[in-house]
């Protein structure tokens, strides 16, 4: 259909190109005394004919051309190409204003160039200003229209403007699975977004031929429609995507940063990137280590010395948690259940960690 559409329109293209440029072509081959050639009709209906012939030619190159474009105008926000075609309309009508102030100056050539040189240049340069500023001026506009409501007494009393909250998960936060357990709390506001590259690689992850990789994958396909059929919070598929980068977790700090948006993971080395990019990241390990039952420096527990650490005369004991504690000179009491002292605590996201030497009566 659409490449019977393009044959049309090369039909009544040529037909206007014939009509204007096929008779200066006459006089020109010194054809213009022939009455038939003169006839604006057949003038018309030869450059029909030839444009017409040359689309069977060129009709496919349109096609995939119209498609191309289309797959890109999809994929571009809308709200980014209201400001940007603004922006081109405004370009473009600064552009006639000089232009016209320019054909009554009359100066040979500049005449003639100039405006149309103005016209693709201003254009252009309205686009990209329209398409870029596109949040300040949503916000003026936004502030202007509240001014405007408190002037006329429509706001009668103070409000709260509320502000969408959008949280993209990575990878590995949806694998992880602690995240539907913390959504179904109701603790966690706002929407959360999937983008589609991290639906994506999780994806590959699911298909891989390594069998641990696979059941991840799949876990967090899973937990994923766990989410959805939860309903406790609202969970979005984001078609966004940075087809010049090719990392994952570049391509979520872009997002975040276009959004506006928080990234929840529990990834330690993505959380670096986000604090250099100054992307706000909401880490799953500081939420459970922040819950976790404070431990104090001088404080005494009840462990078992699982395994030997890495440093000399070091023993390895776990809490119910998780929480691994170092025990200096805890080696001799691998297998058996002993009283610790703490002597200092290590918080980071990527965990927490304790350090504490076995009571002085036991060691006596």
């Amino acid at each position: 259909m659409l490449k019977r559409v393009i044959q049309i329109a090369f039909l009544f293209i040529g037909g206007a190109l014939g009509f204007v440029f096929l008779p200066p072509l006459y006089e020109f081959i010194n054809l213009s005394s022939n009455p038939w050639l003169n006839n604006p009709y057949v003038s018309v209906t030869l450059g029909a004919i030839l444009l017409f012939v040359l689309s069977f030619a060129l009709s496919d190159y349109f096609v995939k051309l119209i498609i191309w474009m289309e797959g890109i105008l999809f994929k571009v926000p809308a709200a980014d190409l209201l400001f940007g075609s603004l922006g081109l309309i405004v370009g473009l009508m600064v552009a006639f204003l000089i232009g016209f102030a320019i054909e009554r100056v009359q100066i040979p050539i500049i005449t003639e160039f100039l405006p149309i040189i103005l016209s693709i240049l201003l254009g252009y340069l309205g686009f990209r200003v329209g398409f870029t500023k596109r949040d300040e001026l949503s916000q003026m506009f936004s502030k202007s229209n509240n001014q405007q409501k408190r002037k006329t007494g429509d706001l009668v009393a103070p409000q709260i403007e509320e502000k969408q909250l959008f949280k993209l998960l990575d990878t590995s936060v949806i694998i992880d699975g602690r995240i539907a357990d913390i959504s179904s709390t109701g603790f966690i506001e706002g929407v959360l977004i999937v983008p589609q590259f991290v639906l994506t690689e999780l994806q590959h992850i699911a298909d891989s031929s390594d069998t641990l990789k696979r059941t991840r994958g799949r876990r967090g396909l899973d937990m994923l429609k766990k989410l959805q059929d939860e309903r406790v919070t609202t969970v979005q598929i984001s078609e966004e995507d940075f087809e010049d980068v090719q990392e994952v977790d570049l391509k979520l700090v872009r997002l975040a940063k276009k959004m506006g948006a928080q990234i929840l993971t529990n990834d330690f080395n993505l959380n670096k990137v986000c604090d250099l990019h100054h992307v706000q990241v909401l880490n799953i390990n500081d939420l459970a280590n922040a819950v976790k039952p404070v431990v104090i420096p001088g404080e005494d527990m009840q462990v078992v010395v699982i395994k030997d650490g890495k440093e000399h005369n070091q023993g390895v004991a776990y809490l119910d948690d998780g929480t691994m504690i170092v025990v200096e000179g805890g080696r001799s009491f691998i297998g058996q259940a002993i009283t610790v002292t703490v002597t200092s605590v290590l918080q980071t996201s990527a965990g927490r960690m304790i350090f504490a030497k076995p009571k002085d009566e036991q060691v006596a």
